[in-house]
């Protein structure tokens, strides 16, 4: 970080972990106009991590400010996890956290308070050069939350502050213990909402309707307890005495019907092309054609692939190979080596 002391005011979101404390920590060194937002989203074991949180802003002697967003998290985030569900979708909530809570709302309160930077604990690097600014991959590969960071905008990047970017996650726990910033608390690996079993949260907000399982000749095997609770590719769930294991190759809604194969190798679980939808370009590399890389889930591996329009003006990818369980609903992010370019949801054709 290399801004001046006296012209940057920033507001760092705040979780109570040990990402966003040592993030407050690098921010403070640098500001003394820090304020510390810890987002009330109406999620699990919140009041626990408002503590912690309210304990590593009074350690760093910085002001503490709770959001109360509960209402839109649920409205835009939560319901929309939902919908997407009932639509046949298999959604990932965190991007779209990321782009209307994490960053849209909190920008706005930052401008509401005067402070000019918004700075998160996300393991991401942000580059400028010549005006531009760049979104880059964390130097801890391992961490890197880029993925979920493809809807920021050139206007927000110029006011985003990623200090954990440059640095290992080994690295940040042993500094926050040194400085008496670490409360211990498990990894996130969840979505925050949802306590216990996926397919529970689902079957208790969703109305659901059970029908015949069957393999790709059309023989019965079974029963379904609902189709938005299976994913294309999916194992776990399809159970049908002792026959599998089985994997779920098409979902027909029109007749509520579930396919399955037990070839987990099937052809029609790898495809190569798809087409997107609510695409967002960082720094789109010139013309209707690009070369890039691919990532089609968070922490999947990158393939090298072509994105262009077609003539209906729509983008359509185009990868070097056929891979397993493309998923609609699910991002798929393109990289030029350790930049991102844009990204948007996945949208199958046939």
């Amino acid at each position: 970080m290399t801004y001046s002391k006296n012209k940057k005011k920033v507001l760092i979101a705040l979780s109570g972990g040990v990402d966003s404390s040592w993030a407050a920590k690098l921010i403070k060194k640098e500001s003394d106009q820090v304020l510390g937002i810890f987002l009330r989203l109406g999620v699990k074991e919140e009041e626990k991590q408002e503590e912690k949180a309210r304990k590593v802003a009074k350690l760093l002697n910085i002001d503490f400010y709770p959001f109360n967003l509960s209402q839109k998290f649920k409205k835009d985030i939560i319901d929309y996890f939902l919908k997407s569900y009932q639509r046949g979708m298999t959604p990932n909530p965190c991007v779209k956290c990321n782009k209307i809570i994490k960053f849209r709302e909190l920008m706005k309160l930052a401008d509401n308070l005067g402070y000019t930077h918004l700075a998160t604990g996300h393991y991401v690097r942000r580059e400028q050069k010549k005006g531009k600014n760049y979104l880059k991959r964390a130097r801890d590969k391992n961490k890197d939350q880029s993925y979920f960071l493809y809807n920021l905008t050139q206007k927000q990047l110029a006011r985003c502050l990623f200090p954990l970017g440059g640095l290992l996650k080994t690295e940040v726990k042993e500094k926050a213990k040194k400085n008496k910033l670490y409360f211990y608390s498990k990894e996130s690996q969840d979505i925050c909402f949802i306590q216990g079993d996926h397919n529970d949260f689902l079957k208790k907000y969703l109305p659901l309707k059970k029908g015949p399982i069957k393999n790709l000749e059309g023989k019965l095997l079974g029963e379904h307890e609902g189709l938005p609770l299976y994913t294309l590719g999916q194992r776990k769930g399809v159970e049908i005495g002792e026959i599998g294991p089985l994997y779920v190759v098409k979902r027909d809604y029109r007749n509520n019907t579930l396919y399955v194969t037990d070839n987990p190798h099937h052809h029609l679980l790898f495809r190569d092309n798809f087409q997107m939808e609510k695409i967002n370009w960082i720094n789109k590399k010139k013309g209707d054609k690009i070369e890039c890389e691919v990532v089609i889930r968070y922490g999947a591996k990158p393939v090298k692939g072509e994105i262009k329009k077609n003539k209906q003006g729509n983008w359509e990818v185009k990868l070097k190979e056929k891979i397993r369980a493309i998923t609609p609903g699910q991002s798929a992010v393109f990289y030029d080596k350790n930049m991102i370019l844009g990204g948007g949801v996945i949208k199958l054709t046939k």
